[in-house]
């Protein structure tokens, strides 16, 4: 994710979590069934169903064959993060504010999980990865600095001597240390940053079972402004 993405996509996240606290101050039970709302409504289930786009390109061989000369892996990831935002957004819009069914409610929740998780997961896993890599390159280079500097005080006897950059064995041994101590707290997060990718999918599978059951009692008890 670029920053401009992380800056754009972390916007539309607080806009949504904003906009989910505003029931608390306005609230408009008729508008998810009159025209306007289900226009929302429709936005939003459209947006939810081009997100599997991604999915299935990722997941089924066939699909990233047929779809790599015109959009990259890279590109349908990031309009897998704004369509999910913007979805969700317009879906908490189409609500109207009105959470009272236990059904709207564990929708709701749903579509937060499933964007919150995902932003985590596209953004802070894959800057910890990042980190973590450079960290580890770090590492490589202090240990072949001591290594080497470690011979040649063998061969001087143990006489104290410091490399190219000043660096004693002593200073050696002790960013080394620090290093490898910051190295295994960073896989401890990457660790657990790793299991809201798992929740994000679980999210995401429920999610989609309520936006159905959503659509279902939404049409067999009618929409309002057909009538």
């Amino acid at each position: 994710m670029t920053e401009t993405e992380k800056v754009t996509v972390g916007a539309l996240v607080s806009a949504l979590a904003l906009l989910v606290l505003a029931f608390l101050i306005h609230s408009a039970p008729r508008f998810p069934g009159s025209l306007t709302g289900g226009i929302f409504g429709i936005a939003a289930t459209l947006l939810f169903l081009f997100l599997l786009a991604y999915t299935a390109v990722k997941r089924l061989p066939w699909a990233k064959e047929r779809t790599k000369t015109f959009v990259s892996l890279g590109g349908l990831l990031s309009f897998h993060v704004y369509a999910g935002a913007i979805g969700a957004l317009v879906g908490v819009i189409h609500s109207g504010h009105k959470f009272q069914s236990p059904l709207g409610i564990a929708l709701v929740m749903a579509m937060l999980t499933v964007v919150i998780t995902g932003f985590i997961g596209r953004y802070y896993l894959v800057q910890v990865g990042q980190e973590l890599r450079v960290q580890q390159s770090e590492l490589k280079i202090l240990r072949d600095r001591y290594d080497a500097l470690a011979a040649v005080s063998a061969n001087l006897r143990g006489q104290s001597i410091v490399d190219a950059t000043g660096l004693s064995l002593d200073t050696l041994i002790g960013a080394i240390s620090d290093l490898e101590f910051a190295i295994r707290a960073r896989d401890v997060i990457k660790a657990t940053l790793a299991r809201w990718v798992i929740l994000h999918v679980a999210a995401a599978i429920i999610m989609y079972g309520l936006l159905a059951l959503h659509i279902w009692s939404s049409v067999y008890f009618g929409l309002r402004w057909l009538s």
